[in-house]
């Protein structure tokens, strides 16, 4: 069973749609036991860092998230909160990609960065069959700072980090649910993991 992560800032209707059309049994949970028994977990997110961690640390998600063996997969949000810090809110993340998050702070481009972008891939297991410099979908005003855990990277004003990978945990800034068959065979390869 994969285990959607429920704690009030995230996407779980977009991610659970993607789920049922790969034909994917999954559970919408803030429960810390199913958690820790899916065979896959999933954080999603959408919404301001703050509140959404302080919901993590309220639920007891954020001591348990950091501890799982299985694949764990970070979503817009879900990617930023899995990071040591943000500037949204000045806030502690999960630390388990040892970067920071930053505001945009563009003059020339539109913020949020909102529609469609290329992403450039190291092949990792994650972007398996798809083609390097494919198109996913965007919705942020705060990025990832490059980092030794990038596994894909875009251009937005600079250059971004927009996957990453670190032992069993993945995450990516673009939303594979909104991102036509290309994001639905990300979806399935991290399924696949």
């Amino acid at each position: 069973m994969i285990a959607i992560i429920d704690y009030g800032a995230g996407n779980t209707r977009s991610v659970s749609f993607a789920l049922e059309r790969l034909g994917k049994s999954f559970e919408i949970t803030s429960d810390l036991e199913k958690i820790a028994r899916a065979s896959h977990v999933i954080l999603p997110g959408v919404g301001h860092a703050e509140p959404a961690m302080a919901r993590l640390r309220e639920l007891q998600i954020d001591q348990l998230l950091p501890e799982l063996k299985q694949p764990v997969l970070g979503i817009c949000l879900g990617m930023q909160l899995l990071c040591s810090h943000t500037e949204e809110g000045n806030v502690k993340g999960l630390e388990v990609f040892e970067t920071k998050v930053r505001k945009f702070e563009l003059t020339d481009l539109s913020v949020p960065h909102t529609g469609w972008n290329e992403v450039k891939t190291d092949n990792d297991l994650l972007f398996k069959g798809i083609s390097d410099q494919s198109d996913f979908y965007f919705v942020h005003s705060y990025y990832v700072e490059p980092c030794e855990a990038m596994i894909g990277s875009s251009t937005y004003g600079h250059p971004i980090s927009v996957a990453l990978n670190k032992d069993n945990f993945y995450a990516t800034q673009f939303h594979p649910e909104k991102s036509g068959e290309t994001g639905k065979l990300l979806i399935k390869n991290f399924i696949e993991l």
